[in-house]
């Protein structure tokens, strides 16, 4: 199988982690639609939200340790947690995939959901591991 998250989860491609544990993985995505726009995946191959049942129930503590995180460390006041399903959704790597999108009280809102980022990923990154 070449599933690009899968080779991230195997550290056969670079990622900036800020969160594992032994069922999930939390990388920063690389086109970030916020500061801090986070994708948390299953460790395990899943296709989709819907391909397996206990899928997203495995991975909600770490949407919350993430959410936590970004509070924390980036000073979010509020997320949109996103999951699309299948290719007319918009959904590019068919491995099960949660969007944590920070968001911030200068930027309320849905209509704003895709925000201005001022900082690189290796700033963002470092904020919020370090």
């Amino acid at each position: 199988m070449d599933c690009l998250f899968c080779r991230i989860i195997e550290s056969e491609i670079p990622s900036k982690r800020v969160f594992e544990d032994e069922t999930a993985v939390a990388f920063l995505d690389i086109n970030p639609w916020q500061c801090g726009h986070t994708l948390v995946i299953p460790r395990r191959h899943v296709a989709d939200a819907l391909s397996d049942p206990t899928a997203l129930t495995e991975i909600a503590p770490a949407l919350r340790q993430v959410g936590t995180l970004l509070q924390d460390k980036l000073g979010a006041s509020g997320f949109n947690l996103l999951s699309n399903v299948g290719a007319d959704s918009g959904q590019e790597v068919f491995h099960l995939h949660v969007h944590v999108i920070p968001r911030y009280a200068d930027n309320p809102g849905i209509a704003h959901m895709r925000g201005e980022i001022t900082d690189d990923l290796e700033t963002i990154h470092r904020r919020i591991t370090g």
